[in-house]
């Protein structure tokens, strides 16, 4: 198989908020400073005022690169998408750490460029950055993919959205079983935090639908982005024998291309990343934030709110409600392989099929659910995920 080396990004920038801030904080005692179209719009009590012309400003937050090949891009795919809705302007942050820097561009973007609505999108943002800036400015609503809004407990002006990707991580884990010559599953991952052992859970259980010996060897790295551990881990996995590898990490690149170049199997995430792999490449589980951030944008436009109730607090979805795909199919995969995976495709649409159905132990033996039980993909339970099913080798510890 052929094999691309991954490429480096320089990180030693001032961002572009650091120099909007730098340059109000010059200008004399309340005078306005107009830069590149963006101006400060504050009003007191914390309220950030629209944009100009009535528009609707939106900021977007990511915590990486928008051109990662993943969970930054699928996103900032999406903004552009809600960019074309008229009325509607997007100003956007990349490579902001999940430390108090986000307060700094989220505040930016409220202050100076009249930003109305935010979307910190990476997970660590949520608490406490996005909360605690939420019960500053009342008036804006922020949004944040998978930080679950409790009613009472955070402020009115919060909401939530995430999509049952493991809908797609279980149709993948149907396509990888029946690749597999050995059986033998992998999964680079970065912090097992519930959506993640989620979608490691779902990949083996759909794996297990084809092949119920097949494993699935896990790694944690211990952070969204460290392409060294990323590769190390995908190396490893390949002189363990295992013979097809996906992940959940920021960025699915360096996966991807290692194991392109190790000659084994890969199953994507987040974004297409077949151009990466072209004969490895099995399919992927992919966002699909292009639908949801255009009907957001039209709502915005029309005036709705979390802080009114027009919008909800929380709303979720999954294949049927193109809040995820799958990436087309790779030349490796058969017939009888696409055949299974468009059943299970159509089955979780329809709601035919639940992932999570009894007995289910997990991988120490404890019943997690009993024969006549099972979690709808709407259970909470499902959303505090603490543990990993039989067949999956590692610990949440690793």
């Amino acid at each position: 198989m052929s094999s691309r080396k991954s490429s480096s990004r320089p990180y030693f920038q001032l961002s572009r908020r650091q120099v909007m801030r730098g340059l109000l904080a010059t200008t004399a005692f309340g005078v306005t400073t107009k830069l590149s179209g963006c101006s400060p719009n504050t009003e007191s009590g914390g309220e950030a005022s629209a944009g100009g012309d009535g528009e609707v400003v939106v900021g977007f937050i990511y915590v990486g690169p928008k051109d990662d090949f993943g969970y930054n891009q699928a996103h900032a795919e999406g903004a552009q998408a809600m960019a074309a809705v008229p009325g509607i302007r997007i100003v956007e942050e990349a490579s902001v750490p999940e430390t108090s820097a986000v307060l700094e561009t989220m505040r930016s973007m409220i202050e100076i460029d009249g930003a109305s609505v935010l979307f910190p999108t990476s997970f660590g943002y949520f608490d406490p950055y996005m909360l605690e800036l939420a019960a500053e400015f009342p008036d804006v609503q922020f949004f944040h993919a998978g930080g679950l809004y409790q009613d009472g407990v955070h402020p009115d002006n919060v909401g939530s959205y995430f999509g049952y990707i493991d809908e797609a991580q279980y149709v993948a884990g149907i396509v990888a079983a029946h690749t597999s010559e050995t059986g033998n599953l992998g999964f680079v991952a970065a912090i097992p935090i519930p959506q993640v052992l989620r979608n490691i859970n779902s990949f083996t259980l759909g794996a297990k639908s084809i092949n119920p010996d097949a494993t699935t060897q896990v790694v944690f790295t211990g952070d969204w982005a460290v392409p060294v551990k990323e590769a190390e881990a995908t190396n490893s996995m390949a002189d363990q024998g295992i013979d097809v590898v996906t992940c959940h990490v920021d960025s699915p690149k360096v996966v991807m291309e290692t194991a392109e170049k190790r000659g084994i199997y890969s199953v994507g995430y987040h974004a297409n990343q077949a151009p990466l792999a072209p004969e490895g490449y099995l399919t992927g589980a992919e966002w699909d934030w292009v639908s949801i951030y255009t009907f957001l944008g039209e709502q915005f436009v029309a005036g709705k709110s979390v802080m009114a109730g027009d919008i909800d607090h929380v709303f979720r979805g999954g294949l049927a409600d193109n809040f995820c795909k799958l990436s087309p199919y790779g030349p490796a995969v058969s017939d009888e392989a696409k055949a299974d995976a468009e059943a299970a495709r159509t089955a979780l649409e329809n709601g035919e099929l639940v992932i999570y159905e009894g007995e289910l132990k997990d991988n120490q033996g404890t019943v997690i659910l009993t024969a006549d039980e099972k979690y709808e993909q709407q259970n909470i339970e499902l959303e505090k995920m603490d543990w990993l099913i039989e067949g999956v080798k590692g610990s949440i510890g690793s």
